[in-house]
């Protein structure tokens, strides 16, 4: 006889019923609701969305700094215990900002890359400008994509200093493999910060753009106020100048997401990377330039 969990987990992966409930519903109105929801510190209300939430996911929780808390909220953003995440030291590698699968990846076709395979996207859409974009002309690319189960919190892939943030307001679409299929220009569409970040020795720049989804949303990055709400303001970019360490804590969703990673010209995936696979903070993702050419950017 099949349990509850797995007709529920058959529902998810029926690529017509997922899309239809998590695309074809009003989002903005579930996204706001389930943000008000998952705040919810009333025992009864955080146990019931707890126990749904593992009816769909297989959420592991052995390695958080607490098990304990106080509302569906405060487990999605859960911190880790200190050395859950090892960073890999070889300053020759860009390593994964975050516990992740990777999608789509390789070289970016002049500004053109791809959300899967057959469905190209423009980086000027992505970044909001064609300046920004002409920074990784002929680069590469890594998507990234957080499933709801997974640890939400972002962490600086090398050392150096994040420059600015651009950020963009816009849609929530589900940004699960099934949209990716249907949705032309998903990434384009939904909010979105990028992210950049000049590395420490030499003049190569990274950019994380964090892209939100469905279901809360929101994007939080205390580097640049520990109040601020990114949402209030509107599109902007907005400039600092703030050092990291590889593997120090950048920011969060308050959902799961996806992140994609830019990096310039010469720059590769590294040999362990393939579509389909996991991948944890701290890891090695991409292989810097060793030749000593100079950066485009």
């Amino acid at each position: 006889m099949m349990t509850l969990r797995s007709t529920l987990l058959g529902i998810a992966r029926n690529e017509d019923l997922n899309f239809l409930l998590t695309n074809r519903i009003p989002r903005r109105f579930a996204t706001r609701f389930v943000g008000w929801l998952s705040k919810v510190e009333q025992p009864l209300v955080r146990d019931l969305s707890m126990w749904a939430w593992r009816l769909f996911s297989d959420l592991d929780l052995s390695d958080a700094r607490k098990t304990r808390f106080e509302s569906l909220h405060d487990c999605f953003i859960r911190e880790l215990k200190p050395g859950a995440r090892p960073i890999d030291p070889d300053r020759s590698l860009v390593v994964s900002p975050c516990d992740a699968i990777v999608g789509a990846f390789g070289s970016i076709e002049g500004t053109r890359l791809f959300q899967v395979k057959g469905f190209p996207y423009c980086l000027e859409d992505l970044l909001g400008s064609a300046a920004a974009a002409d920074r990784y002309r002929d680069g590469v690319f890594v998507t990234l994509r957080l499933t709801a189960s997974m640890y939400h919190r972002f962490h600086a892939p090398h050392d150096g200093r994040v420059e600015e943030v651009t950020y963009i307001s816009g849609d929530t679409w589900n940004v699960n493999p099934i949209a990716l299929k249907r949705i032309e220009n998903l990434f384009c569409c939904n909010e979105r910060a990028a992210i950049r970040m000049r590395l420490d020795d030499t003049d190569e720049a990274v950019t994380l753009v964090a892209v939100a989804a469905i279901l809360v949303a929101s994007i939080r990055l205390p580097f640049l106020g520990a109040d601020l709400d990114l949402r209030q303001g509107g599109a902007r970019t907005i400039p600092c100048d703030t050092p990291f360490q590889r593997g120090d804590e950048m920011g969060w969703f308050q959902h799961g997401s996806t992140i994609v990673m830019l990096a310039p010209r010469g720059c590769g995936a590294h040999a362990a990377i393939f579509e389909g696979k996991s991948v944890k903070v701290g890891q090695p993702l991409l292989q810097r330039r060793l030749d000593g050419a100079p950066s485009t950017l």
